[in-house]
């Protein structure tokens, strides 16, 4: 996804209005429906609905079924577009019921990391074939919206997570989430080649939130 393309699609008040009104919805939103939420006339809505389609903000699906006229279009956030933490209320719960879960059990750390290896090997085989494992691993973090942060010397190259998306959770259970975390990034490591992970630093280090990837 375009991010300036993103960035100007969403900085129109009444494009971002309509775009809080999706996120929020459970289901598909018409273009009347969104008007009639908003106050606003389904005109003036739907070029805004269309110009967040065609810069990858929503899916549309095509409804006409029981309609006269016209099939009616139902609008959804797509797949990739950011959340703006308007996910639902009951997605962090049911995490930290399951974080909760899994702490009870005191799994060792390599048992946990191994879940996020398997996560790690099938993003790897996604990103093959594009710049190498260092920025495969980066653009993967980035997805997942720790901003991550690049610098190398020599042969080795630190990324530094600025932003941890999970960070409540981390705190509350660094030893479940960091090295589910860790284990994402050997699992990457270990598909792509090219480097090794060095030193993988949780919330337990003194540097925390950063991995060291050396070339071999």
């Amino acid at each position: 996804m375009d991010r300036l393309q993103l960035f100007k699609a969403l900085g129109d008040n009444t494009r971002y209005a309509i775009y809080l009104e999706l996120a929020r919805a459970s289901t598909p939103r018409s273009t009347s429906d969104v008007a009639e939420s908003l106050g606003l006339h389904p005109n003036t809505v739907r070029p805004h609905l269309e110009r967040m389609r065609e810069v990858g903000l929503l899916e549309v699906e095509v409804d006409s079924r029981g309609t006269v006229g016209r099939p009616q279009h139902r609008y959804s956030l797509a797949a990739e577009a950011p959340s703006l933490g308007l996910e639902p209320p009951t997605f962090p719960l049911m995490a930290g019921l399951l974080a909760n879960v899994a702490a009870a059990y005191e799994p060792e750390a390599e048992a946990v990391a191994s879940v996020g290896r398997q996560h790690g090997r099938h993003a790897g085989h996604l990103r093959t074939g594009g710049g190498g494992c260092v920025a495969a691993v980066r653009a993967e973090l980035a997805d997942l919206g720790f901003d991550p942060v690049e610098q190398t010397d020599g042969a080795v190259t630190t990324i530094a997570f600025a932003h941890c998306p999970f960070r409540s959770l981390a705190e509350a259970f660094p030893e479940l989430v960091c090295h589910l975390h860790r284990g994402v990034v050997e699992g990457m490591v270990e598909v792509l080649g090219g480097v090794s992970v060095e030193r993988f630093a949780t919330l337990a280090d003194r540097d925390p939130c950063q991995v060291e990837l050396a070339t071999r």
